[in-house]
């Protein structure tokens, strides 16, 4: 189970394996093992390199427990498209984070708007 949770992550990060095992700085044949359940206990040193690299804690790495539907449906595909396209074209998190005050404005703005109605 807890490399169906790592797959998963990492496909909602919008990683390849290569990129995950770079980053975290394991081999990928090692990562692709725990990944298909082959190494069924990582180290927790490999599991907190994991949970670092893909931005969750470590907990929900190691989560066993058969996820309901609303944790699955977490993230809306559109969303997961469109940071991956941000992803892809060469925009980072540092550079989204700049613009966090914009959207701060624009989440004003619609309310002024909903309350103007």
């Amino acid at each position: 189970m807890i490399g169906k949770n790592i797959y998963e992550i990492r496909r909602r990060r919008g990683l390849t394996l290569t990129e995950l095992a770079d980053r975290a700085g394991i081999a990928k044949s090692y990562l692709s093992n725990i990944e298909r359940n082959l190494n069924k206990n990582p180290s927790v040193n490999v599991m907190e390199k994991l949970a670092l690299v893909l931005d969750v804690e470590l907990k929900e790495l190691l989560n066993t427990e058969k996820p309901n539907e609303s944790q699955t449906d977490q993230l809306d595909k559109e969303w997961v498209e469109f940071v991956n396209e941000l992803k892809h074209s060469g925009i980072d998190k540092g550079q989204i984070q700049e613009y966090k005050t914009l959207l701060e404005f624009i989440k004003w703005q619609n309310k002024q708007d909903i309350g103007n109605k």
